[in-house]
């Protein structure tokens, strides 16, 4: 089956912060392909593949990177593809640096942020997940099951804790 969603990681040290948005696309049965490209090492394999993403079938592209974290940027310049950025926390400022370059991107080229880490990873999935969701009924069900668990899990964790104190 043809991936609908690129996961794009900036370097493979992403890998471990990424296994949450692998997750999320594996239970929701949405096709994905996860690549290691460098919006700095590799510009012209960043450039390429953005280009051709919509051709080869790809409808969301989620892009996690660290430091400098130009890679959203760089792949949002190329495509007219939502892009989702991950920011991924590294030394010395622990993600704030990523964040920061990640969320300000200039006008005309959107990036969509979320949290840095592994759970930006999932909610980066998520958010793949809600845009395919808005052409797809079946995936849309899935999604508004999903929220039913979710906030059932409050639930009891509030019934649970109510009961102890």
């Amino acid at each position: 089956m043809e991936a609908k969603v690129a996961v794009l990681m900036g370097s493979d040290s992403d890998l471990p912060n990424l296994k949450g948005a692998f997750d999320i696309l594996k239970e929701f049965d949405i096709p994905f392909t996860p690549r290691v490209i460098s919006a700095h090492r590799t510009p012209k394999t960043a450039s390429k593949f953005a280009e051709n993403a919509e051709i080869n079938g790809i409808k969301v592209i989620i892009c996690a990177a660290g430091m400098a974290a130009h890679l959203g940027g760089v792949i949002a310049a190329h495509t007219t593809l939502p892009v989702i950025g991950i920011p991924m926390p590294s030394e010395p400022f622990n993600g704030l640096d990523a964040l920061l370059a990640t969320v300000q991107m200039p006008p005309g080229v959107p990036v969509a942020t979320v949290t840095a880490g592994k759970a930006g990873s999932k909610n980066a999935a998520l958010y793949a997940v809600s845009i395919l969701a808005l052409t797809d009924s079946e995936l849309s069900s899935k999604l508004k099951d999903f929220r039913i668990k979710q906030a059932d899990k409050v639930k009891q964790a509030d019934s649970v804790i109510s009961e102890k104190i």
